[in-house]
């Protein structure tokens, strides 16, 4: 298999920025923590986020592919379902890979790309103006698991939510529920979500996914401790750590965690820390869902799915879901 090209060092130019004071906050907390866990939405600086895209084409990383396969198919529907001129928001946009199906299928009135990583956020951004020339592009930089107050452009428009690559999967199903709420509120009563979930499969398929024969994934994954000695003065020693990759299956979910491979001190922000060998950073979650347990998640975030699309070999699930009236039971 070919090794994707991505050098070893940065591929990016910037002027050292003041370290986030939220990551800062993650970061010292999770490190005190036992077991030690730090949020997973800290991965996606510039080099995360380039990484991230580059474990999307591996070939053991199926995710990507069969979801823009049943885009390919389902967005006609959607389009269909949910009528022209609606603002598409996409939550956590990276490099927007995807978004070009839905654009070209629902011709939506405006985008608004929403993302934590502000540098990526801006290429991704003026890429897809580019190739929609006609279209409002508004990229907003922000945390998308609150709720959101969206550009003043877009306010009134009716709202048709993106939120693809499964990324609900990396929520504990709490978050997970907190953040659909955030999304049904930052978009307003009447709105569609269009999100993708990925679904339970055979254990092999889902550990070579997340710990790929080249490698990529453990560099994305030890680039977390990178981040952490680049903007906390950390000195974590990086040959110290190692990737690993487990399915929980009680929990239905892929861990992925950081792994000492010896015993090591480190100092975070002028603060002291030590880990005995076999001792790990729990980096990530990857929940997978069945196709009633994802309804049920969608139920309890406060949207009522409407339309559902698979893969032939039930790989990947898209759900079309609406932001309904509530209404008490039954």
């Amino acid at each position: 298999m070919l090794k994707p090209e991505i050098e070893d060092g940065p591929l990016w130019s910037e002027e050292p920025s003041l370290a986030d004071p939220q990551f800062r906050a993650d970061v010292l907390a999770g490190l005190d923590r036992r077991p030690r866990a730090i949020p997973a939405r800290w991965f996606y600086d510039r080099r995360g986020s380039e990484l991230f895209e580059a474990i999307t084409d591996l070939p053991e990383y199926y995710p990507t592919r069969t979801e823009r396969a049943i885009l390919e198919r389902a967005c006609p529907e959607v389009a269909t379902i949910a009528g022209a001129g609606r603002a598409v928001i996409e939550f956590g946009s990276g490099s927007s890979t995807k978004t070009p199906i839905l654009l070209q299928a629902v011709a939506p009135s405006a985008y608004v790309p929403i993302d934590i990583s502000g540098a990526f956020l801006r290429e991704s951004s003026r890429t897809l103006s580019a190739a929609f020339p006609g279209l409002l592009v508004l990229p907003f930089e922000a945390d998308f698991m609150k709720p959101l107050t969206l550009p003043r452009t877009v306010a009134a428009a009716s709202k048709l939510g993106f939120f693809p690559g499964s990324t609900i999967g990396n929520m504990t199903p709490l978050m997970a529920t907190d953040l659909l709420r955030a999304m049904r509120a930052s978009l307003g009563e009447g709105a569609l979500l269009l999100i993708g979930m990925d679904r339970i499969k055979d254990e092999a398929t889902l550990v070579a996914a997340y710990d790929d024969a080249a490698g990529v994934t453990a560099r994305f994954n030890l680039n977390l401790a990178e981040r952490i000695n680049r903007e906390l003065d950390g000195t974590i020693p990086i040959d110290a750590l190692r990737h690993v990759a487990r399915w929980n299956d009680d929990r239905a979910r892929i861990e992925m965690h950081l792994e000492a491979v010896r015993d090591l001190d480190f100092t975070v922000d002028g603060r002291p820390f030590a880990m005995t060998a076999g001792e790990t950073i729990h980096t990530e979650n990857s929940h997978k869902y069945d196709p009633r347990s994802a309804r049920i998640l969608l139920r309890a975030g406060g949207w009522t799915p409407i339309a559902e699309w698979s893969d032939p070999a039930g790989l990947f699930a898209l759900y079309l879901a609406e932001a309904q009236a509530e209404r008490p039971a039954p």
